[in-house]
């Protein structure tokens, strides 16, 4: 019987190798870079952004009187849009008893 022994040298990368290793480091780079932005940009508006209030909801409000109330020198088509995106609304109806999450006016 005849064992073969094989040696162990460097490791060599074929061209298609190296070029798939440096397509994976670019992507795991890129990765971290929009991670990295996006996690700076949470930290930015987050302390730069609008002052909040909660406002419970009372008979007969609606987005556009409470619109009104918390800005009322702004545009309240304005105010409505951003109230629904601070609360992840799809609609503009609102129910007594509520919470909704409202800018402060400056």
């Amino acid at each position: 019987m005849s064992s073969a022994t094989r040696t162990s040298g460097p490791v060599r990368l074929t061209k298609r190798g190296r070029i798939v290793l440096a397509t994976l480091a670019s992507v795991l780079l890129s990765v971290m870079v929009v991670l990295s932005g996006q996690i700076t940009a949470d930290a930015g508006s987050a302390s730069g952004g609008p002052a909040l209030a909660t406002v419970v909801v009372q008979p007969g409000e609606s987005l556009w009187s409470i619109a009104s109330e918390v800005a009322p020198a702004a545009d309240p088509r304005e105010t409505i849009a951003l109230i629904r995106d601070l609360n992840g609304m799809q609609g503009s109806t609102v129910v007594p008893g509520q919470s909704v999450v409202v800018p402060l006016s400056s």
